[in-house]
């Protein structure tokens, strides 16, 4: 291994976060020469020895104990999500990465059948990269209504939602407030690659998203880690104008990985009245769910 790795990478972000006060140090002021706290103030608060947590941080020592772990999350105090991402990321440093072409994301059938079952409100399947394996008519006229509605069919062309996000001008637009969107799905990003720290398609979409946006590298830099469950946006949206809908996440289980992203808004609400305009502008135009036994490339369309 050569560098910190993405478990030392992640040590240094989360200690340059904290000052002194943070943790009930003295804070000597402008003498600190370092962003946030030293390494041996971190070692001291973990109780352990300053060489070893030196060589945690350069990727030289890859077995740490579950008590290390535990130490150094309080020390670094880590929320849960946080931790666990700790210990993915420790977990994957104590192996050697073996190269492997990824396993094809695909639907099941009870996938299409729970798309089809939630016909009445924008929905969406994306998987572990965030690709869009499906939509149905009403999620791809919200929230991708300029693309091919044939898209996620060809796992070539698949749109990809966190690519469309910082690089197509028609999704910035659609958020009102793009930078709450676009740092909760950096930060349900920095889960997946703790998942999946050797899928290669998703080191790839990280690397693209690295050269093309500088939005994505300081949120990427800033290491946090947030799951994208459930949040409100603003949406200004071509055709029916202003809408406020709830985006939900919802597992899917026999897909570990993929999931089902739904669109609600309250009842009786003039967005709830929107999504009525919405739904009768795009009827007639009916997305297909992608199909199975396709051999996964990465998605190219933006």
């Amino acid at each position: 291994m050569t560098g910190p790795g993405p478990l030392g990478t992640f040590l240094q972000a989360r200690r340059a976060r904290l000052r002194p006060a943070d943790v009930g140090l003295r804070d000597l002021g402008p003498r600190r020469r370092v962003a946030g706290l030293r390494r041996e103030e971190l070692a001291q608060l973990a109780g352990v020895s300053v060489s070893y947590y030196a060589r945690l941080e350069q990727g030289l020592s890859r077995g740490a104990s579950a008590e290390v772990l535990d130490a150094i999350g309080r020390a670094l105090l880590l929320d849960g999500h946080e931790r666990e991402h700790l210990d993915r990321l420790a977990d994957a440093a104590r192996h050697a990465p073996r190269p492997r072409r990824p396993r094809p994301e695909k639907l099941t059938g009870e996938t299409r059948d729970l798309l089809r079952a939630v016909d009445g409100v924008p929905a969406i399947v994306l998987g572990r990269r965030t690709d869009v394996l499906a939509w149905n008519a009403l999620g791809h006229a919200l929230l991708a209504g300029h693309l091919d509605p044939l898209g996620p069919d060809d796992p070539v062309r698949r749109p990809n939602m966190t690519r469309i996000l910082f690089l197509d001008p028609h999704c910035r637009e659609l958020y009102a407030n793009w930078t709450l969107k676009a740092r909760a799905v950096v930060g349900n990003l920095r889960i997946a690659v703790g998942k999946h720290p050797d899928d290669p398609l998703l080191a790839a979409l990280i690397g693209e998203l690295t050269m093309k946006s500088p939005e994505f590298v300081a949120l990427w830099a800033d290491h946090r880690v947030v799951p994208c469950d459930a949040a409100s946006y603003e949406l200004h949206h071509p055709v029916v104008g202003t809408v406020t809908v709830t985006q939900q996440t919802l597992s899917i289980a026999r897909s570990p990985g993929q999931a089902l992203i739904v669109c609600t808004t309250p009842a009786g609400s003039s967005s709830e009245e929107a999504l009525a305009l919405l739904r009768q502008a795009s009827a007639g135009r009916t997305p297909h769910t992608a199909g199975d036994g396709v051999p996964e490339e990465p998605a190219r369309q933006v």
